[in-house]
């Protein structure tokens, strides 16, 4: 089944002059001219994501949107009506729908929004939400500690960050683990850090253990070659120091400096951190 607001890999069916048919063996679908080859032929495979154009008509593109139905993302408003708001998800063709009974608050061309894209029931297209919580629930945790993530910044609080993890689950993101700049709408990878009884799950944007301190090293050196092979940091340095040059704790800093120094990749004096000679 063809379903609307997602990727699909169909077969070219038949070739018109408004474009491929692409089918799915039991629904056809136009893909136009404009994302159309001269060596595109009947019986290629084509991997399109589908929309509802201006017409309700589905429509293929091979053109990649920000986000699918039963993802979230942080979507710049480009239009208002009266009936809603219409968002840039990456389509030429087609911007995304914000009904009003979805907003919250006040919604205005120009600003940004954290939306989360479904199906609507009745028409079968994809639309936009504010209403996270209908769709971002803790009921059933799908990670588990120590694991990798995927997260969406979506809220300021006054303790930290909420943040949507891999499309289904809040996070919380504290000011003590932030040691880089983070904004609404960043997307990211952290790490899990707790979920307690009552299913919250408290992040970090830095990895816990032995697996820690390798890709921390890895990155410290990174950071010190691209500053040219000295960063004007060490173990005595104040914390925020730390932070703003390397992005990491203090802590982690000098687990990950230590790591560096005794397979002599680096050399540490009063200052600062060189990297060795090859």
């Amino acid at each position: 089944m063809i379903l609307n607001g997602a990727y699909h890999t169909l077969t070219v069916a038949r070739i018109t002059d408004h474009g491929l048919y692409l089918t799915d063996g039991e629904q056809e679908v136009l893909l136009p001219n404009r994302y159309v080859s001269l060596s595109d032929k009947v019986g290629d495979s084509m991997d399109v994501f589908v929309y509802n154009d201006s017409e309700d008509r589905p429509v293929a593109t091979t053109e990649r949107p920000s986000a699918v139905v039963g993802q979230a993302a942080y979507l710049r408003v480009v239009d208002k009506t009266g009936h809603g708001a219409f968002l840039d998800w990456g389509l030429t063709a087609k911007d995304l729908f914000l009904p009003n009974r979805n907003m919250v608050g006040s919604v205005e061309p120009g600003s940004s929004q954290v939306v989360y894209i479904y199906r609507d029931k009745l028409s079968g297209r994809a639309v936009a939400t504010m209403l996270l919580r209908e769709y971002i629930i803790n009921d059933e945790v799908i990670c588990k500690k120590g694991d990798r993530v995927e997260i969406l910044v979506a809220q300021r609080t006054e303790k930290g960050y909420r943040v949507v993890i891999d499309n289904r689950n809040w996070g919380m993101l504290y000011d003590n683990q932030l040691f880089s700049p983070l904004s609404i709408g960043d997307r990211t990878e952290a790490f899990v850090r707790k979920i307690t009884p009552d299913n919250r799950i408290d992040l970090s944007l830095q990895q816990e253990g032995y697996d820690q301190v390798r890709s921390s090293a890895m990155k410290l050196g990174r950071i010190v070659k691209q500053a040219g092979g000295f960063l004007a940091v060490n173990d005595d340095s104040h914390p925020a120091v730390v932070a703003e040059k390397t992005g990491m704790s203090k802590k982690v800093f000098k687990r990950a400096a230590g790591y560096l120094l005794k397979r002599g990749a680096v050399t540490m004096d009063e200052k600062g951190i060189r990297l060795t000679e090859e």
